[in-house]
């Protein structure tokens, strides 16, 4: 039986478009301050720290729910919490639309990234029990490569929108577009039957400690999570101020840029299902392909701190397609462990990833503002140097963890 004929075409649809609408918003909702950063900075009157704190609030409140969703998707299934979630985001973007102060802000981005915080790990989910194994790191890399229109969405198209409306108009309109999404998966997605754990909450929980203490598990993860983390606070803040204050573009410039990134992010995730599936099929293992991904993404961090401006539209498109490779990881962890712990392992090393973007991208903020003088409607240079260059410091280090780390036996 070939595989059209165990999935049939219309139900592809079904289980992928859904999902992958999901996905593309929420990765909008993640970068689209690149754009608007400025607009916030001026009409608030918000420094450094507090944009990279308001816009950070995504990803911790994303982050602290991981553990508990990876719980919810194994019970209840991805189409109900995710469709449930969504109300949440469009709730979210409301409130942030409607802020007047930097707490209305933080809070209104906390709710969005609660809201999206299922979008990739419950399509993950449902793929891991629809689809086969070999199929995965395609059908991952398909649904990844959605997130990359989210971020070329939020840069041109968002930039045109501001000709005619505000930063604020931009996000009610978004809101309309979540509650639509939401509508979409709860009433198209279809539940696999037999598909989630019936064990009790105890179990359930004791599921997550099995993963936290596999040694499968902590081989692969701090490398990922390092470069992962690195990639949503770059992207999702920093990389527009740098082409501001370092490479000194005006917005029009900055935008261009970031969508040649953006291009580089679907190129990155398009390319690499397709590519790693076929090395895998001619035995070269899925983790190797990561992690030469990997050192690629991070030698590209070396030309942004080396200030390598002249060439700024090429680094940032290879920015854009190596960091994709550390979301391999996803696929090869999904297939190390049992299928009824799909949701909680994927969950597991989406919560790390999250924690360390919010830790980082905060945090690059604090570091910039420190280089930088107060009230200025712009940040030195030297700032975003050794905000750039302590991140990739943290990623070496993930690196050499998980090269001198004794294997387990088990390949993955």
């Amino acid at each position: 039986m070939t595989d059209s004929q165990r999935f049939p075409l219309h139900l592809l649809l079904r289980i992928f478009i859904p999902f992958a609408l999901g996905y593309f918003l929420s990765f909008l909702y993640r970068v689209v301050n690149n754009v608007i950063a400025g607009d916030l900075t001026r009409d608030l009157s918000i420094d450094a720290g507090q944009l990279g704190l308001l816009t950070s609030a995504y990803l911790i409140s994303f982050a602290a729910f991981q553990l508990p969703l990876g719980i919810l998707l194994d019970r209840y299934g991805s189409r109900r919490v995710e469709a449930f979630l969504l109300v949440f985001a469009a709730i979210g973007a409301i409130v942030f639309a409607l802020a007047q102060s930097l707490s209305g802000l933080v809070l209104g981005r906390a709710l969005i990234g609660f809201g999206v915080s299922a979008c990739l790990m419950a399509a993950l989910r449902a793929f891991v029990q629809w689809f086969p194994a070999e199929k995965l790191p395609a059908a991952n890399g398909l649904h990844l490569a959605a997130g990359g229109l989210g971020i070329l969405a939020a840069t041109r198209p968002v930039e045109f929108a501001l000709q005619f409306m505000d930063w604020r108009g931009v996000f009610m309109i978004l809101a309309g577009l979540t509650l639509c999404v939401a509508a979409l998966i709860f009433f198209i997605v279809p539940e696999k039957p037999n598909s989630t754990a019936q064990g009790s909450f105890k179990e359930q929980v004791a599921g997550i400690k099995q993963i936290f203490t596999s040694a499968t598990f902590w081989q692969s993860a701090p490398w990922s999570f390092t470069t992962q983390g690195a990639s949503g606070a770059i992207m999702g803040l920093w990389a527009g101020p740098w082409l501001r204050d370092v490479a000194l573009l005006d917005r029009p410039a900055s935008v261009a840029i970031l969508s040649w990134m953006a291009a580089g992010v679907i190129a990155g995730y398009f390319m690499t299902g397709f590519i790693a599936e076929r090395l895998v099929r001619l035995g070269i293992p899925l983790a190797r392909v990561s992690a030469i991904g990997m050192i690629c993404f991070m030698l590209v961090q070396v030309g942004i701190i080396l200030e390598l401006t002249q060439v700024a539209t090429l680094l940032w498109i290879l920015f854009g397609f190596f960091s994709t490779m550390g979301a391999l990881t996803y696929a090869q962890l999904s297939q190390a462990f049992p299928k009824v712990l799909a949701g909680r392992v994927n969950t597991a090393l989406n919560m790390l990833v999250f924690v360390f973007a919010f830790t980082t991208q905060w945090c690059m903020g604090e570091i910039i503002k420190s280089y930088s003088a107060a009230g200025s409607p712009t940040y030195a240079p030297q700032g975003y140097q050794t905000a750039f260059a302590i991140v990739l410091g943290i990623q070496v280090l993930g690196m050499l963890f998980y090269l001198y780390k004794p294997k387990t036996k088990k390949p993955i």
